[in-house]
């Protein structure tokens, strides 16, 4: 009789082990298509916001946009990449012969892996702030124009003439001619959510 009831312990034992499986792997199943499901969405979002950034350049309607405003699009998705990494991502969306347009059927797949793996984050409001207050040795909470444009186009990547005057005409507050780079990276900064 002992042995019985032991079997029959057992066996209850088993069964509950086995329903305990099945609803761990049934749940383990439910989260993994909930994390599909939010992948797909996260991959349509993507591709709807892409769409519509490439939409704004394509003045000819025919899914083709200037090489020219590649970095403009990329930077409306919410990415910084620097001159050098734009040129980079151009090479994978050119066309072997060049021809000054890129299409949307190329562009889409590599923004879209760009987007999903975060790459050319914006950096960080405390980086973007050490970074002033190096440049800025006097401790004064700003810089000049002159110092700003001697920074700009002498050290690092230098900005071009154009890029100069559209910082300067959104950092320089007219009444000073200074930029008070506090508020200046508070506006600049990109919110992520």
């Amino acid at each position: 009789m002992y042995c019985l009831l032991t079997d029959r312990k057992a066996t209850w034992s088993n069964k509950q082990r086995l329903t305990e499986r099945r609803g761990i792997i049934s749940c383990n199943e439910n989260r993994s298509r909930d994390r599909k499901k939010n992948s797909q969405l996260v991959l349509a979002d993507f591709h709807k916001k892409i769409k519509e950034a490439f939409e704004v350049f394509d003045h000819e309607s025919n899914n083709t946009v200037d090489v020219r405003e590649i970095g403009t699009i990329i930077r409306s998705l919410g990415c910084c990449p620097s001159e050098g990494e734009i040129h980079d991502l151009l090479a994978e969306v050119e066309e072997e012969e060049p021809t000054g347009y890129i299409r949307y059927e190329k562009f889409l797949p590599v923004m879209t892996k760009v987007l999903q793996e975060r790459r050319y984050r914006p950096i960080p409001e405390d980086v973007l702030l050490g970074a002033f207050e190096v440049l800025d040795s006097a401790k004064r909470g700003f810089l000049t124009k002159e110092e700003l444009v001697k920074y700009m186009t002498e050290e690092g990547e230098p900005f071009s003439q154009e890029e100069m005057e559209e910082m300067l005409s959104a950092a320089i507050d007219p009444g000073s001619n200074s930029v008070n780079y506090k508020e200046y990276i508070t506006m600049m900064v990109i919110d992520e959510n």
